[in-house]
């Protein structure tokens, strides 16, 4: 299992934490998105068959692009 902790510029509130957990959680691999609005951060557990390219890619689908 892989894990990471991105920078998230666009972040301000919980909701959009929540936005961005609900969108990850329906890739298949991801086992865990936890998010800090204060520090515009979110961390990722995941695992094959997503990679860490597809989950940048989907948070710039999303609008929320990591930086």
């Amino acid at each position: 299992m892989e894990r990471t902790t991105l920078s998230i510029p666009n972040i301000s509130c919980g909701h959009c934490v929540m936005s961005i957990k609900n969108e990850l959680n329906e890739q298949d691999g991801i086992k865990s998105v936890e998010g800090d609005p204060e520090n515009k951060q979110i961390t990722i557990e995941w695992e094959s068959p997503i990679t860490l390219d597809k989950i940048k890619e989907t948070l710039k689908e999303i609008n929320y692009p990591a930086s």
